[in-house]
């Protein structure tokens, strides 16, 4: 499949406000597929069987699809435009992240766009058939020194994507209590041994559909093979730990690639970007894990608003997330505080004048109908939603930072 003819960065003005009038303020996304030469495609996310290696087999698998993202993804080899949304209008695409610069306020709301000049968050599905490497994503302070940004995230596990398990549905998370960062040095200093044994100095958690997780930064983690909802900041920073998996090597690079040339050989400071106390909490999961809550102030008579990804970052709200589920024949007026990306998940219905419909099977390239990005000011004005089909119509939208004002805390689902 051919993807529609693109509009140059310099002339995205016309088409965005033709769009953004047509869709009342919705924007249609299309997917965007990232693919990592060190994982092993899960096979959930809806691509077609013959494009799971679209990209080359040099490249890796495909298993990450993106939603409303204006952040690169930093893989080795990469296309310029990896990682990066694109809008659909009248047959032609243009990049979210040129939308956002070219409408500003509009798109994302005047205090974000003040504070950010960009969307600075994006959401992504993860799906890999088996664990990954336990790694972290550096924080704020350590991702500066290679000029990035930190990465906190959410996980939320969709039902719908999750009916099968694949090969280990558990994650490991942060470290055992009394842990002490020798243990971890030592593990590094036995990179070219084998299995560096880090993962013994951490404990699993099993993974349920339907709740999540907070991973913030600089907290080690080995996702097992659960497809995952990953609301997000806008960085791709990372630094794997664990040198052997599944059998397959993990090489030195990966634990460095977000590490000063100079300190690539520094055991003491590749451990130090460790959050260290968040990593040996011994209330990790009290502290981190989250079940939906329902939000009662948008929910009514067939329908339901649900807090899938909530709670704060040392005390700041930097993303979060919703799963709004319709009955057949049920409509909503949907009102937000801020912009969401939206991915739908099951059913078929409409977001203001724009139709949805889950895909069963997506080819790389095809332009399906199930993700698009609702504008600050549509959000703000309220925007209707209809469940035109037979089935449950349920889309999961996530949200930048500082956008409500009344949020769960990580805990409440317990009251």
């Amino acid at each position: 499949m051919c993807a529609s003819p693109t509009v140059r960065t310099d002339n995205v003005g016309q088409i965005l406000q033709q769009a953004l009038d047509a869709g009342q303020g919705i924007l249609r996304l299309t997917p965007t597929w990232v693919p990592r030469s060190f994982l092993h495609p899960g096979k959930r996310i809806k691509l077609a069987p013959t494009d799971w290696y679209a990209l080359g087999v040099n490249r890796g698998g495909i298993d990450e699809r993106w939603f409303a993202s204006t952040t690169e993804a930093m893989n080795d080899n990469r296309a310029w435009d990896e990682g990066l949304s694109y809008c659909l209008f009248e047959g032609q695409r243009f990049l979210l992240r040129d939308a956002v610069a070219e409408a500003g306020f509009r798109l994302i709301g005047r205090k974000m766009w003040d504070e950010y000049q960009r969307w600075p968050v994006y959401s992504k599905f993860f799906d890999n058939m088996g664990p990954i490497p336990h790694h972290m994503h550096q924080d704020a302070d350590h991702a500066k020194l290679t000029d990035q940004q930190g990465k906190p995230e959410c996980y939320y596990f969709p039902p719908q994507l999750n009916a099968a398990e694949n090969h280990f549905d558990y994650t490991f998370m942060g470290l055992e209590p009394g842990t002490t960062k020798a243990d971890v040095i030592r593990c590094l200093e036995n990179w070219n041994k084998g299995d560096n044994g880090v993962l013994d100095l951490s404990r699993a958690y099993r993974l349920k559909p339907g709740t999540g997780w907070l991973i913030p930064a600089g907290v080690l983690h080995a996702p097992g093979s659960m497809c995952t909802y990953e609301p997000q900041w806008g960085s791709d920073v990372f630094g794997m730990f664990q040198s052997l998996v599944e059998g397959r090597e993990v090489p030195w690079d990966l634990l460095v690639k977000d590490v000063p040339p100079e300190k690539h050989q520094d055991l003491d400071f590749i451990v130090g970007q460790l959050d260290w106390d968040k990593n040996v909490d011994p209330y990790f999961k009290e502290h981190n894990y989250v079940e939906p809550i329902v939000d009662p102030a948008c929910s009514g008579d067939g329908y339901t608003d649900r807090w899938i990804d909530y709670g704060r970052f040392d005390g700041e709200q930097l993303v979060s997330a919703k799963e709004l589920t319709l009955e057949p024949g049920a409509k909503c007026l949907l009102k937000d505080p801020g912009a969401s990306g939206w991915i739908t998940v099951q059913g078929a219905g409409r977001v203001g004048p724009v139709p949805l419909q889950t895909p069963v099977m997506i080819r790389f390239g095809e332009e399906p109908w199930d993700e698009v990005f609702i504008s600050h000011e549509a959000a703000t004005n309220g925007v209707e939603i209809e469940n035109t089909g037979g089935e449950p119509l349920v889309g999961l939208r996530y949200f930048g930072p500082a956008v409500h004002e009344n949020m769960p805390d990580i805990g409440d689902h317990r009251k």
